[in-house]
């Protein structure tokens, strides 16, 4: 077994997050607790499902892509939903300002909620999300599992914790 960069033996854990949502906030810390304890055993992946209730929800989530291909995916994330009173006010100029605080192309940014370049990758997440029964955020489905944090993130992250050791002890 080689231990090179590119691991693609990591347990996957699928967030669905929406970037106008307060309860995707709270769960931050859970996120950072995981990340914290399984290093890069455990990839985080983000998974857009943007709420009909937040109008700026469908933007943000094109921001976000727009920030992962700029190197710099999670750390957007955690800039937005850590202002989230901040975008229900002030919508995609907001989001494109903070692109440009974390040092990011922030013109390619407003390009690209312009052009909806990130639409389509959005639309999918969002499709694939309703088709295993995602109806709220933050979900989280590892393997196989999905645990809803929608409705309470209350010992979420134990249950996420204890799926990814079985996983893992079960690689080793």
């Amino acid at each position: 077994m080689n231990d090179s960069p590119a691991r693609t033996d990591a347990l996957v854990l699928d967030v669905w997050c929406e970037l106008q949502c307060p309860d995707c906030r709270s769960a931050l810390d859970d996120l950072r607790a995981l990340r914290a304890r399984y290093g890069d055993r455990l990839e985080l992946r983000l998974r857009h499902f943007p709420l009909e209730k937040h109008k700026h929800a469908f933007a943000a989530a094109q921001a976000a892509e727009e920030a992962l291909e700029q190197g710099k995916g999670w750390e957007y994330v955690e800039a937005v939903l850590g202002r989230v009173e901040e975008l229900d006010r002030g919508g995609e100029p907001f989001l494109v300002e903070v692109a440009g605080e974390l040092g990011l192309d922030a013109e390619e940014f407003d390009t690209a909620l312009i052009d909806g370049r990130h639409i389509l990758i959005v639309d999918a997440d969002q499709a694939e999300g309703k088709a295993i029964g995602v109806t709220g955020t933050p979900t989280y489905v590892i393997g196989g599992e999905r645990l809803d944090g929608g409705k309470s993130q209350e010992g979420l992250r134990e249950r996420v914790a204890e799926i990814a050791d079985r996983l893992l002890a079960g690689q080793e």
